[in-house]
Formats: structure tokens, sequence, C-alpha cells
């Protein structure tokens, strides 16, 4: 198992996992990407778009820490939503801290009330990360910090900007000197443990949320079918986006398969940037009928179908 280096004085090194835990759209996969400071995990304006657990993974000092960006909790409608939460509080109950992000602007959601409660009741202490604080008022952040510390659940408490970068940097610290002293699990050099082709599905679905904001739901998901090495050091992707109706697929294909075509260059080019490497994308899309109970599609999400 790889270890750290060595560090001035013969300071001993220390690793553990960090579970990012919040409501849909609080900011999670933002704040995650900013403290790796490079993309691995999805941002998208749409909620309940991050559906298995990524772990970003960095170095401050001589510590590792791997960060656990969640699916957002919420209450669940479908086997897909349960699987999804379960992977949440799975990642909440194997990490060293749990952190709690509350988006500053919506404080109150049943959903952050719910995450709370089940917190509480598994007497999870956590530190609670106040986030979007360019949204509000000085003296309305204070009463609301105070609020919540009022539940007696929080160790600490850290008002930042997830999309600025405002008190990231307070909050790394922080987590540096939370994780217990251990060797590192990673390379000193790996950002994510996620593989490359489910990355590069999640780029595409990305960009699919973009794209087509509130016109396709959420019974979309994307597959890396194909990936193929070339000879001159570029790489060939073959992906398919499933939908469940044929009306989905009009939609995502666009007039004349415009749509499809700016969906696939978007994605290709954020592909080429993560990659550093030409890319060669083709994107077709499938239908199949309820894919959302296929034991299969949950496999490769990393989730659990029977939850």
């Amino acid at each position: 198992m790889p270890t750290g280096p060595e560090t001035g004085g013969g300071a001993a090194t220390h690793c553990g996992f960090v579970a990012v835990l919040g409501a849909p759209n609080v900011g999670k996969s933002t704040l995650v990407n900013r403290l790796v400071g490079a993309k691995v995990s999805i941002v998208s304006p749409k909620v309940q778009t991050t559906r298995s657990r990524v772990l970003g993974i960095l170095i401050e000092g001589p510590s590792q820490i791997v960060l656990v960006d969640t699916p957002g909790i919420f209450a669940p409608r479908r086997r897909l939503d349960r699987a999804m939460i379960a992977a949440a509080w799975g990642g909440a109950a194997d990490a060293d801290v749990v952190c709690l992000l509350v988006d500053c602007a919506k404080p109150d959601s049943d959903d952050t009330r719910r995450i709370v409660g089940q917190l509480k009741k598994s007497r999870r202490e956590a530190v609670l990360v106040l986030n979007k604080v360019d949204l509000i008022e000085k003296s309305a952040l204070l009463a609301l910090a105070a609020r919540f510390d009022s539940e007696g659940l929080f160790a600490d408490t850290l008002m930042v900007s997830a999309l600025t970068g405002d008190g990231v940097g307070d909050l790394l610290s922080l987590l540096a000197g939370r994780v217990p002293e251990g060797p590192w699990l990673f390379p000193e050099d790996q950002i994510s443990d996620m593989p490359e082709r489910l990355l590069a599905a999640e780029i595409t679905r990305e960009k699919l949320y973009l794209q087509l904001r509130q016109e396709l739901p959420y019974a979309a998901t994307v597959e890396t079918e194909t990936w193929t090495e070339n000879a001159d050091g570029s790489v060939r992707i073959d992906q398919v986006i499933f939908v469940e109706k044929p009306t989905q697929k009009a939609i995502i294909l666009g007039k004349g398969g415009q749509r499809i075509k700016a969906l696939g260059a978007a994605a290709r080019t954020e592909l080429e940037d993560l990659l550093e490497r030409r890319v060669h994308l083709f994107v077709f899309v499938k239908v199949r009928e309820r894919w959302g109970d296929d034991p299969e599609r949950y496999r490769d999400l990393g989730l659990d179908f029977n939850a």
C-alpha cells in the first residue's frame, strides 16, 4: 500500500475519509472540486445529479484527505432515489469526519432538517459548513450559525463560498487537522478513484443536464461502452445515452441531430482538457424502457439495487 513521503522534521502522516453531506443542490460537488483543485464530480443547476459516491483526493501538509461527495439526501420516490440515499448515508457511516453543507439562502429545507435529525439519531458529530455566504447579510449569517449551533451536533462551524473559494482554505486546514494519523492510501498525484470510463460518462451526463435543463426528466443515464487506445496517443470513446421513451430520445437528438452534436462537442472539449490528449467521442441514444429497474445499471453506478 502506498504511503506518503517523508515530511519535514519527521512529522507523521495523516489520512482519513471526509463525507460531505447535504440536501440536493447545496453545492457539494462544487465544494469537492474546489478543495481538490480539479474536477472530480459533475456540477449542474439541476438537483440530484450526483448518483454515486465519488472520491476526491487531496494533500494538505502531512495529511491526505479523501473526500466522499455523496448524492444529495432527499425524500425518495423511486428505486434509484433509495439507492442514492443509501450511498450517501453509507459514505457518512464509513467516514472519519462528516461535513454537513447547508445553503445559507435555503437553510430550512425539509431535506436539511431530515439530515440533522438523522445525524442526531446516529449520535454523529459533524462539521457545519455554511455555503453561499455571499448571498446573505452578515447579521443573518451569524444568527443562522447560532441557530444551528444550538442543535448540539456540530463541533465546528465554517462559512464558505464554494463558488468563489472564500473560506475554503480555513475548511481545508480544519479537515487536515481532523483526519487520523496513518499512512496515505493513494499515490501523491492521484486526485480521484473514479475510473476514466465512468468519469467520461459523468462528463457527458453533466452536459446533458446543462443543455436540456427542464426538458428531460431524470430518466436518463450515460454509459461508456468502448474505450479504444489509438497508436497516435489519442483515444476513441463510444458512449450511449439510455432513455426510457422514444420522445426523450427525440429531445436529446434535437432537430437534424444538432443537439446531440453540440452535447458531444462540449463533452469532448472537457475530456480533452482532463485527459490531456486528443479524444474522438461518439455518442448515441438508445431507448431502454425501465432502465431504472435494471440491476446491472446500479452496479455500473456503484449503487445498491436492493437499498
